[in-house]
């Protein structure tokens, strides 16, 4: 039977299924694809700890939800995605690198240019579903700076390990790492 930790996030209880990240190393898996009780609940918690912005930012993939529920609830019509790879649609592309801890090999990271132009003197939300090492933020960061906008706020549903500790990001729980037994190492 599969480990799991028990947490409750803006008010939803979930058991996060353990999944081995090393040898040494677990983290919990935490999707709220498909969760729309969870997706609907946290956008709304996110929304009142949210500073002032003109436009939201997610990377791609599992943000989507949540940045499309922060969108929908806060009466916008729009929001960027930093996307894995370039689309036909896509016109200036910025690009940057990306090492996760999700994810084994460096990827890179695209933006429109069609949505860097809108982000240019404006005030920008960077949104993910869980922050943990922070390079996925870190690379966001990099490409709505180069697109000129000024980013006002980082937040994440869950902040993983260390990255709790940081000042620089709202996010609504802790979630720890675990060691290769399933036991919470922070």
């Amino acid at each position: 039977m599969k480990k799991t930790y028990h947490m409750t996030i803006a008010g939803c209880e979930r058991d996060l299924p353990l999944c081995k990240a090393s040898d040494t190393l677990m983290i919990g898996a935490f999707v709220i694809f498909g969760d729309v009780e969870l997706t609907i609940a946290s956008a709304a918690e996110l929304l009142k700890k949210a500073p002032e912005f003109d436009y939201m930012v997610a990377p791609e993939a599992k943000a989507i939800p949540l940045i499309h529920e922060m969108a929908r609830q806060s009466g916008r019509n729009d929001y960027m995605l930093v996307r894995k790879a370039p689309k036909l649609y896509m016109d200036g592309v910025f690009e940057t690198q990306v090492k996760s801890i999700t994810t084994e090999a460096v990827q890179k990271l695209y933006m429109d240019g069609a949505d860097a132009k809108k982000l240019k003197g404006k005030r920008v939300l960077i949104l993910d579903d869980v922050i943990s090492t922070g390079e996925s933020l870190a690379a966001v960061e990099t490409l709505v700076n180069e697109a000129g906008g000024k980013i006002v706020g980082r937040m994440a549903i869950l902040a993983e390990g260390k990255a709790a500790d940081r000042e620089d990001i709202i996010f609504l729980e802790k979630l720890p790492l675990f060691d290769a037994e399933g036991n919470p190492i922070d």
